[in-house]
């Protein structure tokens, strides 16, 4: 199954939200203790029509002012108790659906952070933050609000369809011969609310990830005055979430339209045959007042209930959609069985007629490549932009599987290796260093978390990093700014060269590292690389055939295929081969 593509369970689920049990129980005893005060405040609500009553017939039939005052009294009895319960119920409920959420949410990120880097090619990131934001504050709500709420309606529609049938049977029926009306238009709009909130959510999800996809690239927004047609483009997107969402409002608009119409035209119904009872002598005026709070009680329930519904149809898109995240698999799966790598790690690396392909249907990009790095030899790859040579250095820490054929490290299948231990052998230093918004140290301790200040110092210091940073206002703490902005491209460079020889990897792939510095910055880099490379294997994709001099042996690329292998001064001497020729354009 491509990692981009959501597991078949995910989208068929029924009941998406019933795999939260998992997350429910370490709290079990605190949902249930707020549903127990979720009962004592529904049922002090439902006492308060029946305390009315006897306050209305102590005051205008009995002319009992004692009895009023006892009255009076029992009823801010009834709403004390009600207020406390309540307010246990909420804080109980609203602290457990937090750390519930939470948990979901960083359930969803570990999830997500270890999928393929295939998946990440078919997914914008905005989409993905989307997920994580508005689709889980969805499912939030439903726990913390509306689960509690429909609750509450609940209890109110039986205890008070029961108080009603227990005050006068005839006027419940004819209250109670509105609710298969509502309960039908519930479920027939409750369905095209889902679907429209889906769709909402869908194109909230899309117009983020555009806006997170400019953001982005601001330098190349700007830099070709792209600023207009980025804004056309965020417009036409919220136009279409602005068309779905108001087919959304008027479906929504129209459900409640139709319930509040049903609802209480049966109240204007009993309130007229309840006013001939009381003229006729077989009601007195407290037991109808009594009733026709019960009646509002239930027409109430009814109507929240049924806006609840299109509520819970909306977390249910929420949630299928989260799950769905939850129920992709990697491409690149660990396999059941490992072998662990001897240690220390020789970093033999052999490529064995490997064969490659992005996506099924597509055509191969790599076809029966073959070749070796051998303990502490540098190899470069060359060829034209295009070939397949970061592909290849793609392949070596599984971003990716090779489709056919096998990639060794040290004489073993790397599919066959945990894949922890398989990158933790491995150091990368890529043509666009991309830094984390934290400090300088920070960054250069993200090889290992476990590193003293002296470490990080001894790092930089090989890297020869040490010459700017300290001159740096802040030092050591100098924020770098998103991606690493406020350094410049030699700063990054040397950087992550510092990380990597924090992270002391057997080997080391480098994707032309100083294609695009200035001769400055260049220099430096390369005396970092210098020492970088020493007693390691490594792998250089030379993008710029002038920096494969230091490399032992060179194989050339073309079109996916191994086509000149050799050292720089060979390949120049084959006046008619691709190394030659490209080595002199460049």
């Amino acid at each position: 199954m491509s990692s981009a593509t959501p597991s078949r369970r995910g989208f068929i689920s029924p009941r998406p939200l019933a795999r939260m049990g998992p997350l429910l129980r370490p709290y079990a005893s605190r949902l249930a203790i707020a549903f127990v005060f979720l009962l004592i405040a529904a049922a002090a609500g439902l006492v308060f029509p029946a305390v009315l009553r006897y306050l209305l017939d102590a005051a205008f039939e009995q002319g009992d002012r004692g009895a009023l005052d006892r009255i009076a009294l029992g009823l801010l009895g009834v709403f004390a108790v009600q207020g406390i319960a309540n307010y246990i119920q909420v804080r109980l409920l609203s602290s457990s659906t937090e750390r519930i959420i939470a948990t979901l949410r960083e359930q969803t990120f570990a999830h997500l952070i270890r999928l393929s880097a295939a998946f990440f090619t078919e997914r914008r990131t905005g989409e993905l933050t989307s997920r994580l934001s508005s689709d889980l504050a969805l499912l939030q709500s439903l726990l913390g609000t509306w689960l509690s709420e429909f609750s509450r309606q609940i209890l109110f529609l039986l205890g008070g369809v029961l108080m009603m049938v227990f005050t006068n049977p005839l006027l419940a029926l004819t209250t109670l011969a509105v609710v298969p009306l509502v309960v039908g238009a519930a479920l027939t709009f409750g369905r095209a609310l889902r679907r429209a909130s889906t769709g909402v959510q869908d194109r909230v999800a899309e117009a983020m990830g555009m806006a997170d996809e400019a953001f982005g690239a601001i330098r190349t927004v700007q830099s070709f005055t792209r600023e207009g047609e980025e804004t056309r483009r965020f417009r036409g997107l919220l136009q279409d979430l602005v068309t779905v969402a108001v087919q959304r409002a008027r479906t929504r608009a129209l459900f409640f339209s139709v319930v509040g119409f049903v609802a209480f035209g049966s109240v204007a119904a009993v309130l007229w045959q309840g006013g001939v009872q009381v003229l006729a002598g077989q009601l007195t005026a407290g037991a109808l007042v009594a009733f026709l709070f019960y009646a509002l009680f239930v027409a109430a329930a009814v109507g929240s209930i049924a806006t609840l519904f299109g509520h819970f149809q909306e977390a249910i898109g929420a949630a299928t959609r989260v799950f769905e995240l939850l129920d992709t698999e990697p491409s690149v799966q660990e396999a059941a069985t490992t072998t662990h790598l001897t240690s220390p790690v020789q970093g033999a690396v052999s490529l064995e007629a490997v064969s490659f392909r992005y996506a099924d249907g597509q055509p191969n990009v790599l076809h029966e490549v073959s070749l070796t790095v051998a303990p502490g030899e540098v190899v470069a790859l060359g060829g034209r932009s295009g070939s397949g040579k970061t592909t290849i250095a793609s392949l070596i820490p599984r971003f990716w599987d090779v489709t056919e054929g096998r990639i060794t490290l040290d004489g073993v299948d790397v599919r066959a290796l945990p894949l922890q231990a398989l990158r933790e052998a491995i150091g990368m230093v890529p043509q666009e260093s991309v830094l984390f918004s934290g400090s300088i140290r920070e960054n250069i301790a993200y090889a290992n978390p476990d590193a003293t200040d002296e470490d990080v110092m001894r790092a930089a210091r090989a890297a020869h990093a040490c010459e700017f940073i300290e001159r740096l206002p802040d030092g050591w703490d100098t924020r770098v700014g998103e991606r690493g902005v406020k350094l410049s491209g030699g700063q990054r460079q040397r950087i992550a060269i510092a990380r990597v020889f924090l992270k002391n990897p057997a080997i080391v792939i480098l994707d032309e590292a100083t294609s695009s510095l200035d001769t400055e910055s260049e220099r430096y880099v390369e005396q970092a690389l210098e020492e970088l490379l020493q007693g390691r294997s490594t792998l250089i994709i030379a993008h710029r055939l002038s920096t494969v001099r230091r490399a032992d042996r060179v194989v050339v690329i073309d079109r996916g295929r191994v086509v000149e292998t050799g050292s720089h001064d060979e390949l120049l001497t084959r006046e008619d081969g691709i190394y030659a020729r490209l080595y002199q354009i460049g």
